[in-house]
């Protein structure tokens, strides 16, 4: 069960972010719970109905992500998630955001002194920055997948996925259920 788990998690995250990025670029932050499809159909039958859903006899084990209502731009993430409880029937959930990333031999030269904004226009100075879109998935056992899509590969599809991609968001993700 925990690797069909595990698969239903990669499926949704990378699901997650190729919905998000069908919108293009520059979008807020969006949340995600994510509950076990067969689970739905059987407690929500017209929900599940309505969103087209259907599980057959013996199908792996798949998650739909539901998306939440939009986190506050003015609100840091970490503290929005830090607010965030969720229900026994969600499994898990997920995020989608935007964010400048450095090499990491860039973290040598961060300035260890500044505001939130002074470090973030330092970043958005730096001429080796990349912008990223970056979807995080956890379920409650702290099970996590990441996806990660550059703005200048766009084009080609081309994304990284990986557990410890972005293990920090993953930790404030799996925080959500504790």
């Amino acid at each position: 069960m925990m690797v069909r788990m595990t698969v239903a998690l990669t499926q949704a995250v990378v699901e997650i972010e190729r919905h998000v990025s069908a919108f293009g670029w520059d979008q807020p932050a969006r949340l995600y719970a994510l509950v076990d499809t067969a689970a739905l159909v059987r407690s929500e039958p017209q929900l599940a109905k309505d969103l087209g859903l259907a599980v057959e006899d013996g199908a792996a084990t798949t998650l739909t992500p539901i998306e939440q209502d939009e986190i506050p731009a003015e609100t840091p993430v970490d503290e929005f998630l830090a607010g965030i409880a969720w229900p026994d029937a969600v499994a898990g959930c997920a995020i989608v955001l935007e964010r400048l990333m450095l090499p990491p031999a860039a973290e040598a030269e961060m300035p260890s002194a500044g505001s939130d904004e002074e470090i973030a226009a330092w970043v958005a100075a730096r001429p080796d920055r990349q912008e990223v879109r970056i979807a995080v998935g956890v379920l409650r056992d702290g099970t996590r997948e990441s996806v990660l899509r550059l703005r200048e590969k766009d084009a080609d599809s081309e994304v990284l996925s990986g557990s410890e991609l972005v293990p920090g968001l993953a930790e404030a993700l799996k925080a959500t259920f504790e």
